[in-house]
């Protein structure tokens, strides 16, 4: 199983280790699962920018980033480099250990999920 351990920009909450992430899920979906907030408005298909997080570690253990999911990044607030989709970052293999942080939710306007 891979490890999926998750910071936040909300110095409140405090950080998170997920030690049994399934290969095949996406960083939304471990969120969900393991009741870690994380807005998706699209509902998880890359039709939104909500689910934006910033992968700190273990991007080689995602699939790769596509055209369309670059396009959204860029209409996240506060995009970096390692910037990503939760919806669009499929684990790929087993073994992996990635770090991801979550930005402050509270600046996202959108449904809370």
């Amino acid at each position: 199983m891979a490890k999926v351990h998750f910071t936040f920009e909300d110095k409140n909450l405090e950080p998170k280790t997920i030690e049994n992430a399934e290969e095949g899920y996406s960083i939304l979906e471990i969120a969900e699962d393991n009741h870690i907030h994380l807005n998706h408005n699209c509902g998880g298909v890359c039709a939104c920018s909500t689910c934006h997080v910033y992968i700190e570690k273990g991007e080689n253990h995602l699939e790769e980033i596509s055209d369309k999911e670059e396009d959204f990044i860029d209409r996240a607030i506060n995009p970096r480099l390692e910037s990503r989709l939760g919806c669009q970052c499929i684990i790929l293999n087993e073994d992996a250990v990635i770090e991801v942080q979550i930005p402050d939710q509270s600046r996202i306007i959108g449904h809370e999920h």
